[in-house]
């Protein structure tokens, strides 16, 4: 299986499923693509040899279907079997989600469906939640609301904060987003659910 893995920032999500990505693993990176040319995550990609490339979404000053031509093109050059958005932070349109339905997960920092979009730590510490956590899902049109393919959780502690919480729940992320893709790369496409850790 092929997989292009989408960053706006320092990859750390990318970095989790790239090293995963070796031996026996039915998976490959074959592009980590960023709407950001200075993203801290295209220099972790390209120290570990997986090609890499830019469309920076800001010269197209709001025309978002003409980025999103652009993302498709670089995306078809490198032929995904997979699209994995990991921090990618533009919100696609449908007619983008469409061409790749089936072929794009990603993976949010909350128990879906509680707490789409952003703030997400926050609004589980307002509400005084005992459990957090994090959830990959197939991208559909509508935000955060794709079929669930596995799901994470974490404790919420006395004292956390946004800051704490999300620390927690980025750990949670680098375990979850790498066996989620494993088993799909192997054709099983059943919800994982890890234990509280």
């Amino acid at each position: 299986m092929r997989v292009a893995i989408l960053i706006s920032g320092g990859g750390s999500n990318m970095t989790a499923l790239a090293d995963s990505m070796t031996g026996d693993h039915p998976a490959r990176p074959v592009l980590v693509l960023s709407n950001r040319p200075d993203a801290g995550g295209l220099a972790r990609a390209d120290a570990r040899g997986i090609p890499t490339a830019a469309v920076d979404h800001r010269p197209y000053k709001g025309d978002r279907a003409a980025f999103e031509a652009a993302l498709h093109d670089t995306l078809c050059a490198a032929q995904p079997d997979l699209i994995c958005l990991a921090g990618f932070m533009r919100v696609l349109t449908e007619g983008f989600v469409a061409r790749w339905q089936g072929r794009m997960i990603n993976i949010h920092p909350s128990l879906l469906p509680k707490y789409r979009g952003l703030d997400t730590h926050a609004r589980a510490l307002e509400a005084g939640d005992t459990e957090a956590g994090c959830t990959v899902h197939e991208v559909t049109p509508a935000l955060d609301d794709g079929p669930i393919l596995g799901q994470a959780r974490v404790p919420v502690r006395a004292g956390d904060t946004p800051d704490s919480l999300a620390a927690r729940v980025l750990e949670a992320e680098h375990r979850l987003y790498p066996a989620v893709l494993r088993r799909l790369a192997e054709g099983d496409r059943k919800r994982l659910d890890l234990p509280q850790r």
